[in-house]
């Protein structure tokens, strides 16, 4: 058997395979059908400083090849996290990493410092990235300033592992990433979804509750591993992929682009059981191509 483990920074997984933040609760939702502690990490759902009730109704839609969403981070903040939540999942073998998000650099700052006294949660991801808000997320993540407002604010705050998620939806995401390092980050992880749109043209208007959406799933695969591929090559910190991963061979498609690890999302609804398939399918690959771990494949593409 290959050695699976891999570091982000500084933060040690059993096998490279995590969860996409908004595709997996909080764990334990999961834990009937798929043993936690055999994923190298689990990242909780979207959590921001004061409740939030999300948009309203419709806000998913099935797309070819895909899903549409606006959520809109709906939780119930981050002392409901910290008092109800984390008391059930801290005692559970793996890696807890809270996905955190806000409405300013403060709300950023103060909700990732209430996450930093938790300690068994090692690593918060960083949400700029998150197109169905009205306010903050993706409005950050867009520009070099606007992700460096929200990274410096968290740094200042945050002692432990930074991982920083990115949006697509910018004409250079290497730019970004370089710009968040710059500020500290000790990690990014990318591609959140794609701006995207449905219509219902019996009813002529659009489907969705807000409009537009983000567009998940194997559909944005190949634009995500181009962005991996990039930003691989532009920074020096770990770098986490995502995008339409579904099994095996597209985990291992986004490692060899330069992925140091790969979140699993929207292949989560079609079968709860896939990011335990997806470790045991990269570990057979290695052991059919001689390879004694897995960091022997990250980032082995050509120029």
């Amino acid at each position: 058997m290959a050695d699976l483990s891999v570091e982000i920074n500084g933060l040690r997984l059993k096998n490279p395979v995590m969860t996409a933040s908004g595709t997996f609760g909080y764990g334990p939702e999961f834990a009937d059908f798929v043993p936690l502690e055999g994923i190298g990490g689990i990242i909780v759902k979207g959590t921001t400083l004061k409740p939030r009730e999300g948009n309203d109704y419709p806000r998913m839609v099935e797309t070819a090849s895909g899903m549409l969403n606006c959520v809109g981070l709906q939780n119930k903040g981050v002392d409901y996290f910290c008092e109800h939540i984390y008391p059930e999942i801290k005692d559970i073998d793996t890696n807890f990493i809270v996905n955190v998000s806000g409405s300013s650099p403060e709300d950023y700052a103060e909700c990732a410092a209430r996450i930093a006294g938790l300690e068994r949660i090692p690593a918060i991801e960083l949400n700029i990235s998150c197109p169905n808000v009205k306010d903050g997320g993706m409005a950050f993540g867009v520009t070099c300033a606007g992700a460096s407002s929200v990274v410096r604010a968290v740094r200042a705050k945050y002692p432990k592992t930074l991982i920083v998620k990115l949006s697509p939806n910018v004409t250079d995401i290497a730019e970004i990433a370089r710009a968040v390092e710059a500020e500290g980050a000790d990690s990014v992880s990318l591609i959140n979804t794609l701006m995207g749109m449905a219509v219902d043209i019996e009813r002529r208007r659009r489907v969705l509750s807000i409009g537009t959406g983000g567009l998940s799933g194997p559909a944005v695969k190949p634009v995500a591993l181009r962005m991996v591929w990039q930003v691989a090559r532009a920074v020096k910190i770990p770098v986490i992929g995502l995008g339409g991963i579904c099994n095996a061979r597209d985990a291992i498609e986004f490692m060899m682009a330069g992925a140091t690890a790969v979140e699993i999302g929207t292949a989560n609804f079609i079968d709860p059981q896939v990011t335990i398939k997806v470790r045991d399918g990269v570990n057979d690959w290695l052991d059919s191509h001689g390879c004694k771990s897995v960091k022997e494949i990250v980032g082995v593409l050509e120029a």
